[in-house]
């Protein structure tokens, strides 16, 4: 009778060749990644380290130059969000009140301190549109392009905004946009790179206005004004803004290996709203009439779309919605 029940029960644990494939197909989606490190990971356990190194405080004047040729209104949707930065009472919640998250690392590096503004303003804008280093941005092409913006003057971050027909290296690594530091003390020279989503990597840099490469693929959304070129890029300006203050010279508040580090905004990928999960931005408002989604207001009626950022006042990454 023993070695009957046993045969029963090896029976009853056999599997037909549809029944496997099914168990092989739902444990293997248990176990892969719901994307790559180029989609937007759910890492929300970083913690932000201090590295005792200086951070921009005060007035942040930022020489713009824009390399290849732009619509107009992509030009206005980036310099309103700027804008935007400083502008009290434009609705709630606001860019300005996003920013003031940025504003508190200040006292967070210095504890007993208080946290003053920071005021960011476009000094100068240079415009290129003959393409003078070619149509592939690599670090050695970095300096032609500061010494245009600035005219040589080192007292600036100089931001650089990549046309649609230009390719950003890193840019397909995940890195929609960047920010660095030429040379050293007093000479040295601070800046930002964007690219544009609407070709370079859109499937990556457009998200959440732009079908994602991996990961679930739920509906993109609606860009707020429209334009999902200049809305995404709002996107990577806002991170490497945050960065670039927060952790200038790379020895400021970020977290993992200098190399590839976690800042402000890169701490919290995906992430726009309370409730958010890999491919899902979380909570958003929408317009009515347009349905563009949105979770900050700006100058002269715009809405912008922003991600969460880590704060240094719950440690944890925070978000307007």
């Amino acid at each position: 009778m023993q070695a009957e029940t046993r045969g029963k029960t090896k029976a009853s644990m056999a599997f037909s060749p549809i029944t496997k494939s099914l168990l092989f197909i739902a444990i293997l989606f248990l176990v892969l990644p719901l994307g790559s490190r180029a989609a937007h990971p759910a890492n929300t356990n970083s913690v932000l380290t201090y590295h005792n190194g200086p951070m921009l405080t005060g007035q942040v004047n930022l020489a713009i130059m824009w390399y290849g040729r732009f619509a107009r209104d992509t030009k206005n949707i980036l310099r309103d969000f700027i804008r935007s930065l400083n502008a009290p009472r434009v609705g709630d919640p606001s860019v300005s009140e996003w920013w003031k998250t940025v504003e508190r690392y200040q006292s967070a590096a210095h504890p007993g301190a208080r946290s003053g503004p920071i005021r960011v303003k476009i000094a100068k804008q240079k415009t290129d549109k003959n393409y003078s280093v070619g149509k592939i941005l690599t670090e050695d092409f970095i300096q032609p392009l500061i010494e245009q913006a600035t005219g040589g003057a080192s007292s600036f971050v100089t931001v650089i905004f990549a046309a649609r027909d230009v390719s950003v290296v890193d840019t397909c690594d995940g890195r929609c946009s960047k920010h660095g530091v030429l040379g050293a003390g007093r000479a040295s020279r601070l800046y930002v790179v964007v690219g544009s989503p609407e070709t370079e990597c859109p499937g990556v840099c457009g998200w959440p206005f732009h079908k994602a490469d991996y990961g679930p693929q739920t509906l993109p959304l609606q860009p707020p004004n429209g334009n999902i070129g200049a809305d995404a890029m709002v996107i990577g300006l806002s991170q490497a803004l945050a960065a670039v203050v927060t952790n200038p010279y790379n020895n400021g508040f970020f977290d993992g290996p200098l190399t590839r580090p976690l800042e402000a905004v890169t701490a919290c990928p995906g992430m726009f709203g309370s409730g958010s999960f890999p491919g899902y931005t979380g909570k958003v408002l929408m317009s009515p009439g347009t349905g563009g989604c949105f979770n900050a207001h700006g100058v002269k009626g715009r809405k912008f779309l922003l991600p969460a950022i880590w704060s240094p006042d719950t440690r944890r990454c925070w978000t307007l919605l």
